[in-house]
């Protein structure tokens, strides 16, 4: 299998972009699938390497397009829900969520694993790499199944919502973060507000009824 250019460098751009995701991990939010996103990080950078240095270039390439066919929807989804565009935001959910599950669980099983795994040992015989390899494909595979999960999970509160639900893997979005603080913080002034208008009224009160009583005192001396 010839090394293009081209490959070689998709080859480099993907093998960079998930050692940067490792890097960013420790800085980023914390989700609950933050154990599930190392192994499938460490799974994805291990293959990207051997079937680099074994040139398995065909299914190593193969393997990465299926994994970029739905993320290149997710990004913008992403971006189109902390701007708050929500219509596009569960438009672009929905063909994310389609992508995913056909490409995930159809496509990636059916073209990758049954290859690797069945027609590869009408081949050759049982060697290092048919384990190594296959062993990270399922690892993949059954990440796959436990993030369709999840996304199914939204795309049914989505039919009976009717809108897109936030980010099932954390109890808290950064974004929702934010939010809360500034619901505290309006609440916070509120309440000093609140605060500062009933003392103040109170203060009104007493000192215009003392205020009265000292005119209507004033008054009667005066007669």
């Amino acid at each position: 299998q010839p090394l293009q250019p081209s490959l070689f460098w998709y080859y480099m751009l993907e093998l960079s972009f998930y050692w940067s995701l490792v890097f960013t991990l420790p800085f980023d939010v914390k989700r609950k699938d933050f154990k599930e996103q190392i192994v499938h990080h460490a799974a994805t950078i291990f293959l990207i390497s051997f079937s680099y240095c074994a040139n398995y270039i065909r299914i190593g390439t193969l393997v990465m397009v299926i994994h970029d066919a739905s993320d290149c929807f997710l990004e913008p989804t992403k971006i189109f829900n902390y701007m708050k565009w929500k219509k596009t935001c569960d438009s672009l959910f929905m063909i994310f969520s389609a992508v995913f599950l056909i490409s995930r669980l159809v496509i990636y099983p059916y073209t990758v694993l049954y290859n690797t795994y069945y027609y590869s040992m009408e081949i050759f015989q049982p060697f290092f790499g048919y384990y190594f390899v296959n062993v990270l494909l399922i690892i993949l595979q059954l990440l796959h199944v436990f993030w369709s999960c999840l996304i199914l999970h939204m795309v049914y509160k989505f039919i009976l919502q009717g809108t897109m639900e936030k980010d099932m893997r954390s109890d808290t979005e950064e974004s929702d973060k934010d939010e809360e603080r500034e619901k505290i913080r309006e609440k916070e002034k509120n309440g000093i507000t609140y605060f500062s208008n009933v003392t103040s009224n109170g203060y009104i009160q007493r000192n215009g009824s003392d205020n009265r009583a000292h005119l209507a005192n004033g008054h009667a001396k005066e007669r």
